[in-house]
């Protein structure tokens, strides 16, 4: 027998190809929300190129020096955040376009340098289009306008960290930003060369144009295939005056269209219906399923259960799907809590789901009724589990921090709708804040979940891609079900999703690994909250039954965090 018959068939050794680019234009992000959503996608398998502008900010690097920052930030109108990529002190603000490619980097001879030579190629090629010239300059990190000539400007800071054979961080260009915040800072510790931007250098270009180009040059280095979605470039005009008979927007359901079939509920104001309602008349409490009309009351009532919304019943967001009522709210009642706690406990509830308005008006965005709840609910009901439906309390690390501690068995923040609609849909909010949120709060060690409203215009593909980016931070639970409009004041149902087509989603978001999927028309946040509570709670102890079948077994020891600048 010859030695080439021995040989395994040519395509039995194919290398498969690699996962799609997954590529998020995420607006005008804190940088805080940016760095929470990089380290939860840092910890998974997906690739990801995160793209965004920042709010006024100065990052410190692991080997920044205090002495090159040259004002107060906050006299600047900037904030200071210290952070784990190399390189020494940056301005990022809009205007610039920051990228995070979350990329595997082997560990190798030169994998590192290599890496970064690519994400300064991708800027490079860029800027190429533009019409200017840019390259390397030796011995200094970035991109560089006119590196041979006699004065070269620095027009893109790179700072990248690799851990575990994962990169985190990556680039700053300068497309149009207030040039005079590079001012109160040596910018990268470099005092003798000049900072420039795309618009100093005569480039009348867009930020939508060079977020179109960069992509297109970052697919050719790390796809090629691209999963691409981007936050709305414009604001959301305003929603036209409704006519009886006639939908506001072209393919809209119209105001008088019957519903189908499947979104018709009886009402059913049986005992069980009225003792639920009277329990809550009686702590003068408030409940989610009457303030925002859900139709799954009746039912779920009937069942015994019911979903407490704290912090009053008035919201200081409008989200163009909520009922919630709007105007100014008043000031928490402190006897709110104890008074759920007596409800729960009279009710003999072995799952109390609370949630609330948002409350911008409140330091802690009220974070702090969420935690005397679960305090209550936990001494006056200890049998019970605990599930809170949180607003973003504005990305507050420590407001946040403050309901993790309290260790809700489930945390549920919502996402509500895909990328592309958040600002039509609730222009207070931010997709990248919530993921950053349920990022975090899985960071604490909690149960997360999360939830999409269906029928505000979204395509399939959109919803499988806010379901992939809430797997991807981590999101056990998830819940999706048909907008239903509140009023004539609220955003049109743009096209009612049938049960089939739910259902597909459904099983989409099962594919992606998720505990518990609670999808059909009618499916609202709280829908089978104690089965999806449940759910998560077994998968995640077969998870740790996995981990200790596996004790013993060599541990690989991860790469020492690697950071260049």
């Amino acid at each position: 027998m010859s030695g080439s018959a021995s040989l395994a068939p040519t395509a039995s050794r194919r290398v498969p190809a690699p996962a799609p680019l997954r590529v998020r234009w995420l607006g005008r992000v804190r940088y805080r929300d940016a760095h929470a959503l990089q380290h939860a996608f840092h910890g998974g398998t997906a690739r990801h190129l995160l793209l965004m502008e920042h709010l006024p900010v100065f990052t410190l690097g692991v080997r920044a020096d205090l002495a090159h920052l040259l004002a107060e930030p906050e006299s600047v109108g900037a904030e200071l955040v210290r952070t784990d990529r190399g390189g020494d002190i940056t301005y990022h603000g809009p205007g610039q376009l920051v990228g995070y490619p979350i990329l595997d980097v082997p560990s190798g001879p030169g994998a590192v340098p290599a890496h970064v030579h690519g994400v300064e190629q991708v800027v490079i090629d860029t800027l190429a289009d533009f019409g200017l010239v840019a390259g390397r300059l030796d011995g200094y990190p970035g991109v560089w306008v006119d590196p041979a000539g006699s004065e070269p400007r620095k027009i893109a800071a790179v700072g990248i960290r690799i851990t575990r054979e994962r990169s985190m961080h990556g680039f700053a260009l300068n497309v149009d930003p207030d040039m005079a915040m590079f001012g109160h800072i040596v910018p990268c510790g470099i005092a003798d060369r000049p900072v420039t931007s795309m618009a100093a250098e005569g480039v009348r270009a867009g930020m939508r144009e060079v977020v179109a180009a960069l992509t297109s040059h970052a697919a050719r280095r790390w796809g090629p295939q691209v999963d691409r979605a981007e936050a709305a470039w414009t604001l959301p005009s305003a929603p036209a005056r409704p006519t009886p008979g006639r939908p506001e927007t072209p393919g809209a359901v119209a105001l008088t269209d019957r519903k189908p079939s499947w979104l018709r509920v009886k009402a059913d104001m049986g005992p069980d219906y009225r003792r639920i309602r009277s329990v809550m008349r009686t702590h003068d409490l408030v409940t989610v399923c009457e303030e925002a009309g859900c139709p799954n009351i009746f039912e779920c009532w009937a069942d015994g259960t019911a979903t407490f919304m704290i912090n009053g019943e008035r919201c200081t967001r409008a989200c163009g799907f909520c009922l919630v009522d709007t105007r100014r709210p008043f000031a928490p009642d402190r006897d709110e809590p104890k008074r759920v706690a007596e409800a729960a406990a009279g009710m003999g509830l072995a799952h109390v789901v609370v949630t609330a308005v948002a409350r911008d008006d409140l330091a802690d965005g009220g974070a702090a009724g969420f935690v005397g709840t679960i305090e209550a609910i936990r001494r006056l009901r200890p049998a019970s589990s605990v599930e809170v439906l949180i607003p973003d309390c504005k990305g507050d690390p420590v407001a946040l921090g403050s309901i993790f501690t309290a260790r809700p068995d489930v945390l549920n923040h919502n996402l509500e709708t895909v990328l592309r609609l958040q600002r039509a849909v609730r222009p207070s909010a931010s997709y990248a804040r919530s993921l950053a949120v349920l990022a975090r709060a899985k960071e604490a060690g909690l149960t997360t979940k999360s939830g999409i409203i269906l029928g505000l215009g979204e395509t399939a593909e959109e919803v499988e891609q806010a379901l992939f980016d809430l797997r991807a931070v981590g999101v056990d639970i998830v819940t999706m079900g048909q907008y239903l409009r509140p009023s004539a004041a609220h955003l049109p149902v743009a096209r009612w999703w049938t049960p089939a087509e739910i259902d597909t989603l459904g099983d989409a978001a099962r594919a992606l690994g998720f505990a518990h999927v609670e999808a059909s028309p009618l499916t609202r946040s709280s829908y089978h909250a104690r089965q999806g509570a449940s759910a998560a709670g077994a998968a995640a102890g077969a998870a740790i039954g996995a981990a200790s079948a596996g004790a013993g077994q060599p541990v690989p020891v991860p790469l020492l965090s690697r950071s260049v600048g």
